[in-house]
């Protein structure tokens, strides 16, 4: 088996490395932006694939791995991983349903509530100590299904219609329009952007360019936050307008 995930500030790629940990005690996990995640993946029948949710729907960048890679997910078995903020109704269950048109059998799901990662919105935003328990409940909840993985009896987070309803009138119905396409982000603030660059070596899509020694963004963000937490002069933002927090998994350590 092995672990697959796309993880932004690192909530998920932990989450990823401590359930394949507890399963088979090693730690074979590679991220989709891998040059080589396919023929890695190809190798291999059973897959963890993990990523966190928006909006109670899967990222566009893990949606379009999908659907560029739909001949390898055929005849494999995916274990889903899906990490939250607070919510997430059907997380796992959105990208089951185009991993089934793969040609894939989905053997369970899991949700795993995360500390908040969008840093410029204030809503969700907790104490070091908060998060820390939240990690620590959460390192608990993925033993527990990494062993009943194991037994045979996979916990089903996301995978049936009751996930599906939910996640459907909770949020995804609402605000469907935030995770269909990539968006014309990050926001930029040219007087405090001191044009290092470390946005742009970090960005997944590519999105973001130096020029004239300053981040100038593109349209093609899939709202990751990894530029807006890994910037050293908080000059990004990405939905909304101040730096509130800027979390990254080791933050919490």
């Amino acid at each position: 088996m092995i672990g697959v995930h796309f993880s932004g500030t690192g909530n998920t790629k932990h989450c990823v490395e401590e359930f394949v940990k507890h399963f088979d005690g090693e730690n074979t996990v590679i991220s989709i932006e891998a040059p080589n995640v396919t023929e890695i993946l190809d190798k291999h029948e059973l897959i963890i694939l993990g990523y966190p949710i928006y909006y109670s729907n899967t990222p566009k960048i893990v949606r379009d791995f999908i659907a560029k890679n739909k001949n390898l997910f055929k005849r494999k078995k995916l274990f889903i991983i899906a990490t939250m903020g607070l919510f997430s109704g059907d997380g796992a269950g959105c990208s089951a349903r185009l991993l089934r048109k793969c040609g894939a059998e989905i053997v369970g799901g899991l949700h795993i509530k995360m500390p908040d990662c969008p840093g410029d919105v204030k809503a969700l935003k907790k104490s070091l100590a908060a998060n820390k328990e939240i990690i620590k409940k959460a390192d608990v909840k993925i033993k527990l299904s990494a062993d009943k993985l194991k037994s045979g009896n996979p916990t089903q987070d996301g995978l049936n219609m009751f996930y599906h309803i939910a996640g459907l009138f909770g949020q995804r119905l609402w605000f469907y329009g935030k995770t269909t396409t990539y968006k014309n982000k990050p926001n930029v603030d040219t007087g405090k952007c001191i044009g290092c660059g470390r946005c742009a070596d970090l960005c997944p899509m590519r999105n973001i360019n130096i020029i004239d020694n300053k981040a100038v963004s593109g349209n093609k963000c899939t709202m990751c936050y990894r530029c807006f937490s890994h910037c050293p002069a908080k000059a990004l933002t990405i939905q909304g307008k101040e730096v509130y927090e800027q979390c990254l998994f080791e933050n919490y350590q």
